[in-house]
């Protein structure tokens, strides 16, 4: 069944009402429900599309916000370091498993603190990795605040790290959750040098 532009038009108006309905009715979560959580997702994408600028990496891993006069995105070497590897891994990373990333973390901090010492970047890393220490929460905390320095709350939240969980059914009566740090900016608006 194909639809012509008025007919499409016309859902669109529709829709609008219905949602104005149920609103004015109090019932958000038949809302929800009716449209689910997958589209709410794509929408609220695309409705941060309009507001999103690109991102350009450069070879000496200088960031910069290509839509928001080419305005660099400041951050000292360890901060770059972590936002870098989560910028790399788009499907995220559970803190617990940040040791099997050590190497990445530590060649991208090297890249990243050219003059800086090789001992104190290599426990820096440890640090970071650690499990019981706190210092990856600061290092994302830090980036969080950058960002949002930069841009509206809104729009910030697709650019620094921040927690996903996923839902999983292992058999029939087993649920466990992966809690994901993901960067969720579009990686088709990032581009590396």
């Amino acid at each position: 069944m194909t639809l012509s532009h008025t007919d499409i038009e016309n859902l669109a108006k529709q829709l609008q009402l219905l949602v104005r309905t149920l609103r004015t009715a109090g019932r958000n979560d038949l809302l929800l429900q009716a449209i689910g959580a997958p589209v709410l997702e794509e929408l609220r994408l695309e409705a941060a599309k309009v507001r999103l600028s690109r991102m350009r990496i450069t070879k000496d891993y200088h960031i910069f916000l290509t839509d928001y006069a080419n305005r660099e995105v400041i951050l000292n070497p360890v901060h770059k370091a972590v936002y870098l590897l989560f910028l790399r891994h788009s499907e995220g990373i559970e803190f617990k498993f940040l040791s099997n990333y050590r190497d990445e973390l530590l060649d991208l901090y090297l890249s990243t603190a050219r003059n800086m010492d090789k001992k104190a970047i290599i426990e820096s890393v440890d640090m970071l990795i650690n499990p019981l220490n706190n210092s990856i929460n600061e290092k994302c905390s830090r980036i969080k605040k950058t960002f949002t320095s930069m841009m509206d709350d809104y729009a910030a939240s697709y650019y620094y790290i921040s927690g996903h969980t996923r839902r999983h059914i292992n058999g029939s009566s087993r649920i466990w959750y992966e809690r994901l740090k993901i960067i969720t900016l579009p990686r088709e608006l990032v581009e590396w040098e």
